[in-house]
């Protein structure tokens, strides 16, 4: 039997964890980790269906707000 593991579901589930914890408790060090992780997520989904999905719906949402604030 072959166990595989989705780096970027690991990766979402570590996210989870380490946003619950309270702000007060963090270190500049602690949250500098959170973003590199946060970033190599932002990676590993950006060429799947899932990502393309979500920068469509940001650009969507960007261009509406964009287009509110001219006259």
């Amino acid at each position: 039997m072959i166990l595989t593991i989705n780096v970027a579901l690991l990766l979402a589930v570590v996210i989870v964890l380490r946003l619950r914890r309270r702000t007060q408790s963090r270190s500049r060090r602690d949250e500098k980790l959170t973003v590199l992780i946060v970033m190599v997520f932002g990676v590993l989904i950006a060429p799947t269906s899932f990502g393309q999905g979500v920068l469509n719906v940001v650009g969507q949402l960007a261009d509406s707000v964009t287009q509110s604030g001219s006259p």
